[in-house]
């Protein structure tokens, strides 16, 4: 087997366990993955109009309509006209939907802490740095 094609396997690997625990986390939450990933988005971006927020999750804004509309009725979101340009729409998360972002990134973080600490300083700056070239590439 090839250097590529361990790498390709242990991508993979790394990508379904992620996978796997996002689901186990969100799954007692009653939000689903994807709106999850929604509030993940915007707490990290802050507002945005709704075709950039769809853009970052690599959705149709149709979709998205749908998605946003269920989170602004469970409160976690609220749409407002964009301040320079009426016909678009900003959405940005509820002080509800910033507390659920908090929570959710604390697990992510522990996530990390648990995942490095076998790590030394010299691979966890090497690892740093390879997930920044790799993401570079999206």
């Amino acid at each position: 087997m090839s250097e590529l094609e361990k790498l390709n396997q242990l991508l993979i690997e790394f990508y379904d366990k992620m996978s796997s625990w996002e689901q186990s986390v969100v799954k007692g939450t009653g939000y689903s993955l994807a709106q999850v990933h929604t509030i993940e988005v915007l707490g990290s971006h802050g507002a945005m109009r709704m075709k950039e927020l769809a853009e970052k999750l690599g959705i149709t804004t149709g979709t998205l309509t749908v998605q946003v509309d269920k989170l602004v009725n469970s409160g976690l979101i609220e749409r407002a006209v964009h301040p320079q340009d009426r016909r678009a729409i900003v959405v940005r998360l509820t002080e509800q939907g910033l507390i659920l972002h908090r929570q959710h990134n604390q697990l992510h973080l522990k996530l990390v802490q648990d995942l490095t600490q076998g790590l030394d300083e010299h691979q966890e700056h090497a690892l740093m740095q390879s997930l920044q070239k790799m993401n570079q590439e999206f």
